[in-house]
């Protein structure tokens, strides 16, 4: 069961505070709010061991989220005032991934390598008002709807397996696509390129149907050249637990929990550090169909998020429908019976 990962589109709008008061319209789609590492990207068997061979996964994944931040500020004159901005959001994207297993082993494990790609649409609304220091507000909106490419995205990983337990570890980034546009608020491609690493485990005993899985990993993200803006460090965990009620047929929970560690940096970091937190929670349901072809199975994963808390991210849910399509296990051959001869 070929699990992939799939990034939150960057599409947080800041508003220049005293540029709003004679230009409303302007607005800059900034890194701030949302990271590389879209929360929920791991799920059940992520650490589990696959078949060698190639594999082909797609996953349908819609975003929609809202949210706000205030900040007060001092102006020249000494006067203080305040900037609310407001923020909706949605995200349509079709993920296509290929993995390619190994069949030779690696430091003891199993290696494989997953290229990602992604057509979508993004649609962004930012509202902001401005409050003076004798009270007086001028508001302005922005909005902006766009259908594009994402940026290319790779991970390598590393499994282990004695038993029920395994164990994995995985790195992954992104390559920055042409179709970012720091003057547009929707974007799918990030403008900036970044690196994840980290580590899993996965429980997983076939004859009583029980699974639980965890992965947990640290981002690093390079500037933003064009908002001269640089995320934080983000640390991340994505857990699920399921129970096979069939040999084919799974029900479950997933869940995620994400901070960012750092302060954002940068000339374009006008709210200051804009750390990130935020907890999610959701029901998750699989189904495999072992024959799906010669030498080959499938299998169908639904699940969603809902967030439970959230600090400088829009908050909001997600859901995910994944199909995977990769080199089904070898049969094992009947046992012969025993003949005993006197």
């Amino acid at each position: 069961m070929t699990m992939v990962k799939h990034h939150r589109c960057a599409i947080l709008g800041i508003v220049g505070t005293l540029a709003l008061a004679t230009m409303p319209r302007t607005a800059l789609a900034d890194a701030g709010g949302l990271s590389f590492w879209l929360p929920g990207a791991f799920g059940s068997l992520a650490a589990a061991p696959a078949v060698p061979g190639w594999s082909y996964a797609t996953i349908y994944l819609h975003l929609q989220s809202s949210g706000g931040r205030g900040a007060n500020f001092v102006l020249p004159g000494g006067g203080r005032g305040a900037v609310a901005v407001g923020l909706t959001d949605h995200a349509d994207a079709l993920v296509q991934g290929i993995t390619y297993t190994s069949a030779l082993p690696v430091l003891g494990g199993q290696a494989a390598l997953t290229i990602l790609g992604a057509p979508g649409n993004v649609g962004v609304g930012v509202g902001a008002t401005l409050t003076g220091p004798l009270g007086n507000t001028v508001s302005g909106v922005r909005t902006d709807n766009r259908t594009t490419f994402a940026d290319v995205f790779y991970q390598g990983t590393l499994k282990w397996n004695q038993g029920v337990h395994n164990e994995m570890v995985y790195v992954t980034g992104n390559i920055p696509s042409g179709t970012y546009d720091a003057n547009r608020l929707a974007n799918l491609s990030l403008g900036f390129a970044a690196i994840d690493a980290g580590a899993g485990y996965t429980y997983f005993d076939p004859k009583a149907g029980n699974e639980f899985s965890v992965v947990a990993g640290l981002t690093y993200s390079a500037p933003n050249r064009d908002l001269q803006y640089q995320n934080g460090i983000d640390f991340h965990i994505d857990w699920a637990a399921s129970k096979f009620l069939t040999k084919t047929f799974q029900i479950g929970v997933v869940g995620y929990y994400f901070q960012q560690l750092t302060d954002d940096s940068g000339p374009g970091a006008v709210l200051g550090g804009f750390r990130g937190m935020t907890v999610g929670i959701g029901p998750q349901v699989g189904f495999l169909f072992p024959n799906l072809s010669e030498g080959y199975q499938g299998y169908l994963n639904l699940k969603g998020y809902k967030d439970l808390a959230t600090e400088n991210r829009p908050s909001g849910w997600s859901t995910w429908v994944t199909f995977a399509i990769s080199p089904a296990p070898p049969e094992t051959a009947p046992a012969k019976p025993i003949v005993r001869k006197y």
